[in-house]
């Protein structure tokens, strides 16, 4: 065998090898895309920043070795952080769009209904979702073809909190306002709670 041949095999091997841990951790970050997504629903840009954090890099014990071994806590070994690679980010992303996955109008759709459910108002839910890295204009479609009364809503959360009839007198109407403020229910949704509902 000649210097050539054995400096290709070696090359080529390296270069496998190069390949095969670029596809293992691709298929590392698919999995911990699957595991998020399974948890409960993300949007794109929450999925992309979780998936460029690396994992925790310190290995915890079991509980059942926790409670064996009380120390094991400080014994645990670090172990190495694996460096990210943003490009492989996209194509899990990508990847998990065309498994349908991933969907932000989904994602916001099925937000609104569950915090709204939790007795939040479309402001707060708003600016949740635009921290949570959904698009503007994704955000306003949701909450127009959104099934939510925000009066009614407004109106349950503060006869719950308050009692029923709802308090008349300036002091005790004001912490109505602001309770209802605080959750994210604009103020003409507050006001029409007094004006609509009245008995």
């Amino acid at each position: 065998m000649t210097q050539d041949t054995e400096n290709y095999q070696e090359s080529s091997s390296l270069f496998s090898t190069a390949k095969d841990d670029q596809a293992k951790k691709l298929n590392n970050l698919i999995a911990r895309a699957m595991r998020l997504l399974g948890q409960r629903d993300h949007g794109e840009a929450e999925l992309r920043r979780k998936l460029l954090t690396p994992p925790q890099p310190f290995s915890r014990p079991s509980s059942y070795k926790a409670r064996q071994n009380p120390d094991s806590r400080r014994q645990a070994v670090p172990k190495e952080v694996e460096e990210i690679d943003p490009e492989q980010v996209e194509e899990v992303i990508a990847y998990c769009y065309q498994h349908d996955w991933l969907d932000d109008a989904k994602f916001a759709g099925r937000y609104i209904s569950g915090r709204s459910n939790r007795g939040l108002g479309a402001q707060r839910i708003r600016s949740e979702l635009t921290q949570k890295g959904v698009d503007k204009e994704i955000i306003t479609q949701a909450l127009e073809e959104c099934e939510v009364d925000w009066c009614s809503k407004a109106y349950e959360l503060a006869t719950h909190k308050f009692g029923q009839p709802l308090p008349t007198e300036w002091k005790e109407k004001s912490k109505v306002l602001r309770y209802l403020l605080y959750r994210g229910f604009f103020q003409e949704e507050i006001q029409s709670i007094y004006r609509d509902f009245e008995e």
